[in-house]
């Protein structure tokens, strides 16, 4: 019998896993090695993986690969390849995809290593590459809405935050910064707000993800801006089962949490 959905997550932290079965999430993490390409760490993963040899009627595989937005409006799929490789260069062995963020009247086109795709595409006929921020997007700027104050956000993954805002049903502001110390993940969400132009009283800032220093960055940053947050998915989801997971990402999370 084919299980509902599998979630593949692949990024620099490795290739992670899960699914549902009898109304838990599973949740799986399998480590790369460096020492091989990443087509054959999935590879391995697919041969060895209990999780990955089941069947299921879909596959959603979240990729962290650098993302071009593109209103809609002026979106062509015919020139998608040519601007993602003069966004981001050394790109030419990369698979250019799209997806559409109806919400933000939108396109994001990212990047897909054509080995890593072909291997997925073997193994299973349904398959969903997304940019592993679609739903942190789709979630953040539904909470946007909430509240009269203008809102900055950031997102901590993989070693690194992106920072983003909304305006005028879409996204103004998007950037990533690769997180060293606490006092430079201060100073990028600092130069951002100060960018957009945002209240240090009235407006606000809301922090996710897998922070390594939480308390110690909020203290600094509430030197500065009065209204600063951090999510608690488990509390704001009334502890559904996805946020009891343990190392489970937030972007994983939402993937059970939100409808989009």
């Amino acid at each position: 019998m084919n299980k509902q959905r599998l979630i593949i997550r692949i990024s620099r932290d490795g290739i992670m896993l899960s699914c549902t079965e009898e109304k838990t999430v599973k949740f799986e993490r399998y480590p790369l090695n460096s020492g091989i390409a990443l087509a054959a760490n999935m590879r391995e993963a697919l041969q060895t993986v209990a999780m990955l040899k089941d069947e299921y009627n879909k596959v959603v595989v979240l990729t962290d690969t650098p993302v071009l937005t593109i209103p809609v409006c002026l979106f062509n799929e015919e020139e998608q390849v040519k601007l993602y490789q003069h966004a981001f260069t050394q790109r030419e062995q990369q698979l250019v995809m799209h997806a559409i963020l109806p919400d933000l009247n939108a396109v994001a086109v990212f990047s897909v290593q054509k080995d890593l795709y072909q291997v997925l595409r073997d193994r299973f006929q349904q398959v969903n590459f997304q940019p592993l921020m679609s739903a942190v997007w789709h979630h953040m700027y539904q909470k946007s809405f909430t509240g009269q104050n203008q809102k900055l956000y950031g997102y901590f993954h993989d070693k690194k935050i992106e920072v983003f805002a909304f305006g005028q049903n879409r996204l103004k502001f998007q950037n990533v910064y690769n997180v060293g110390t606490t006092e430079d993940t201060v100073y990028f969400l600092l130069s951002a707000w100060k960018q957009l132009g945002l209240d240090a009283q009235s407006d606000e800032l809301h922090l996710s993800g897998q922070m390594a220093d939480k308390e110690e960055l909020k203290t600094l940053l509430q030197k500065f801006l009065k209204r600063v947050f951090v999510s608690n998915p488990t509390g704001e989801f009334n502890r559904a089962p996805a946020t009891l997971v343990e190392g489970m990402p937030y972007d994983m999370m939402l993937m059970y949490l939100i409808r989009s």
